[in-house]
């Protein structure tokens, strides 16, 4: 029986879809299906838009400002988007949990409880610090605002990227650099 299936690929995978959004319904069950979710999608009208509106309402809690407050969104989302646990065994996986109701299937409520319950994981057993916005992003003209959903194992990722964190090097480098020729 896998542990928690719902912590860490549930939350790169919603840090994934908000930093780069799919052109269509597919890219974001693609998407999915790259992240490890096997759970079959009927498709229904509206999904991609339903979808996106889980992703925006996921970035709240990415962009609380403190750990109650993050906290405090993140059981609305579960209390409106998760049932009681049950086990289930599906498409070859063995034995796990599952945040929802059984004839749950949507594409947006899948991935609402997905989401929610899984970044309850990560956030609990890793660190409410460890979901926030690049810090590349906080520099005045810096562009990016991609979600970084830290997994690593000193819990100190600041960056979404190699490249951001170079950039913010070269910032740093080139600033000592100008303030010692002063």
């Amino acid at each position: 029986m896998h542990l928690n299936p719902y912590g860490e690929y549930a939350v790169l995978l919603a840090a994934s879809l908000a930093s780069s959004w799919p052109e269509d319904r597919a890219g974001i069950v693609s998407r999915a299906r790259e992240f490890g979710m096997t759970v079959p999608f009927p498709e229904e009208t509206g999904d991609y838009i339903a979808v996106r509106r889980v992703i925006d309402d996921w970035l709240t809690v990415v962009d609380a400002p403190d750990p109650q407050e993050r906290a405090r969104i993140l059981n609305e989302h579960m209390a409106t988007a998760s049932a009681y646990p049950r086990l289930t065994d599906h498409d070859d996986e063995g034995w796990h949990l599952h945040y929802r109701d059984a004839d749950a299937r949507a594409l947006p409520h899948v991935l609402s409880a997905v989401f929610s319950v899984g970044t309850a994981l990560h956030l609990t057993t890793r660190g409410m610090h460890r979901l926030h916005r690049c810090a590349a992003g906080s520099t005045p003209g810096d562009p990016c605002t991609a979600v970084v959903a830290d997994v690593t194992r000193n819990g100190r990722q600041q960056y979404c990227s190699v490249r951001c964190a170079n950039r913010a090097a070269v910032r740093r480098h080139r600033a000592r650099a100008t303030a010692g020729s002063d």
